[in-house]
């Protein structure tokens, strides 16, 4: 998920470097989403194994 959310980030600097600002802001608002979501994710996992590991 963290792969999807920095293509869409690279997506976002090309339009924006080429004039698309409408569809920057599209990518830009999806690779927030997916780098949230992935960080939520690994905070999950993260918290799982720590628990895990005390056992």
């Amino acid at each position: 998920m963290l792969k999807w959310a920095l293509i869409f980030a690279v997506v976002a600097l090309l339009c924006g470097l080429f004039g698309f600002t409408g569809a920057e802001s599209v990518f830009a608002t999806i690779a927030k989403i997916l780098f949230g979501i992935a960080i939520v994710v690994f905070l999950i996992f993260l918290v799982l194994a720590l628990s895990l590991a005390r056992r």
